[in-house]
């Protein structure tokens, strides 16, 4: 996957986890919690739905990576190279 794919894969398991939100105007450099009603659960929710999705281990020290938009696709985005996007 490249980075414009994982975007949109974060934002489906986004939409799915908080379909109530807007997601059209989500700033990249901004933390997910300041623009997005999410909760830790809801945050534990996203990292499950990758490891669902595309058996992707994310371990809980590297959870700060996945903050905002632009860290979590600049992390994502090595561990998912190979995968091809469905």
């Amino acid at each position: 996957m490249i980075a414009s794919e994982i975007r949109d894969e974060i934002l489906d398991i986004l939409g799915d986890i908080a379909p109530d939100e807007d997601l059209s105007n989500l700033a990249d450099d901004k933390p997910f919690r300041e623009q997005l009603e999410l909760d830790s659960m809801d945050f534990l929710d996203i990292v499950m739905e990758l490891r669902k999705r595309h058996r992707i281990q994310i371990p809980e020290e590297d959870y700060t990576h996945l903050a905002s938009m632009g860290s979590t696709v600049a992390y994502l985005e090595p561990l998912m190279k190979d995968i091809a996007k469905k």
